[in-house]
C-alpha cells in the first residue's frame, strides 16, 4: 500500500470501530447500509492492513467519510455513543 492508502485505510478502521459505538440502532443501521457492511472488519480489528482496495478509492473513500459524519450528527442528536459502560453526555456539548 501507498501512503495515501494507508491513511486512508487506517481511517476506515478507526470510522468503523466509532461508529459501532453508536448508541441509536436506527442511527447506526445507516451505516451499515452506507458505511462499512457488517463483516467486513471484525468488531474490534484495528489492523489496517486487511481493509478491501474498494473502501479507499476515492470516490467512496469521500462517501465513506461523509457517511460517517451524517452518523456523529444523528448520533449527537439521539443517544450519543456508548463505550466500555459509559454513554455521552450530548446536552453538556450544546452549552
Amino acid at each position: 500500500m501507498d501512503k495515501k492508502t494507508i491513511e486512508r485505510a487506517k481511517m476506515v478502521v478507526c470510522m468503523e470501530y466509532i461508529a459501532r459505538q453508536i448508541n441509536n440502532e436506527d442511527v447506526f443501521d445507516g451505516w451499515l447500509m452506507g458505511g462499512v457492511a457488517d463483516g467486513d472488519i471484525p468488531y474490534g480489528d484495528l489492523d489496517y492492513g486487511k481493509i478491501d482496495e474498494w473502501y479507499t478509492s476515492d470516490k467512496n473513500f469521500k462517501d465513506l467519510m461523509s457517511c460517517f459524519l451524517r452518523r456523529m450528527a444523528g448520533a449527537y442528536r439521539s443517544g450519543g455513543l456508548y463505550c466500555g459502560g459509559v454513554v455521552s453526555d450530548c446536552k453538556t456539548m450544546e452549552d
